[in-house]
């Protein structure tokens, strides 16, 4: 990626968001947990930028610059040394590489391209998926096909355009999810990790400004800067009509298809979901629906 070539307003985006997320990262660790000393004089518990410099190996000066989002010359090598001293984990690290400029592997390619037109057997796939639900959504998270298990069990009705709106903005979707605050949190990570892979896209900046207006919750872990990518894990919620529902979900890039998203949801092994969730298609699918139209 050449940074150079980026319109102006996209530089100003990276140069703020390489600038929160490294001093938000060093600030978590202290010296003693990389072997130094805690001194006196420290106005915080994190490392200085000269602490992360000497134990990376590279020039102070160079790391501010970096900090600063400067454009300047970076190396994988390097920025794994960075890495390595602020202990990011594997999907920071691709955002540390992303926003200085390169494109970790494995890269998402096509981060350019217009809309997609999605095949009509894709969207036979997620309608296949039933009784269980599923759902796709592009890279700009808005929905591009619903099953009506997923409209059932998750209260999608014709107003929910986009996951990540209907998540913040839901009442139902708050009410009903267990875990909410973390699921929360694995959320806006994931956007984040997007909004640097694709830095000339104004789209995501707008929307986060929007969510951040409309939503204190968001606005609340976007100011943490958390970012991550959950391929798989557990959903729990609170059906008013079947109670609890445990879901394993999957969610599958596709290749042909860059950005999109493929959410598969499987009820969780040792429990009753499937049952509860075979009675809610069969007697209250439809309510559950308009009542997600309403939420």
């Amino acid at each position: 990626m050449d940074i150079s070539r980026l319109p102006t307003e996209a530089r100003q985006r990276r140069r703020a968001e390489i600038r929160a997320f490294l001093r938000s990262r060093r600030a978590r660790v202290t010296p003693a947990e990389v072997g130094m000393p805690a001194g006196g004089g420290r106005r915080t518990s994190g490392l200085r930028r000269e602490e992360v410099a000497v134990l990376a190996g590279v020039g102070v000066s160079w790391y501010t610059w970096l900090e600063q989002g400067r454009e300047i010359n970076v190396s994988g090598e390097v920025l794994d040394a960075i890495a390595r001293v602020l202990r990011l984990d594997p999907s920071e690290r691709a955002h540390l590489y992303l926003l200085a400029g390169l494109n970790p592997p494995p890269v998402d390619a096509g981060a350019d391209a217009g809309p997609a037109v999605v095949p009509d057997a894709l969207r036979r796939v997620v309608d296949g998926w039933l009784p269980r639900p599923a759902y796709l959504i592009d890279r700009h998270w808005n929905f591009v096909a619903v099953n009506d298990a997923a409209r059932a069990v998750f209260g999608y009705g014709v107003g929910d355009h986009n996951c990540l709106v209907s998540f913040f903005t839901s009442a139902a979707t708050r009410s009903s999810l267990c875990h909410w605050q973390d699921a929360a949190r694995a959320i806006v990570g994931q956007f984040r990790a997007d909004a640097a892979r694709y830095p000339d896209d104004p789209w995501f900046g707008r929307l986060a400004a929007d969510m951040c207006a409309a939503s204190p919750a968001f606005a609340d872990l976007w100011a943490e800067h958390q970012v991550g990518s959950a391929a798989q894990g557990l959903k729990a919620l609170r059906h008013e009509a079947v109670g609890e529902l445990v879901f394993e979900y999957t969610t599958l890039p596709l290749p042909d298809l860059p950005g999109h998203r493929l959410m598969l949801y499987t009820p969780a092994p040792g429990g009753d979901t499937g049952a509860r969730l075979a009675r809610l298609l069969e007697t209250g699918g439809a309510v559950g629906a308009e009542a997600g139209a309403r939420s």
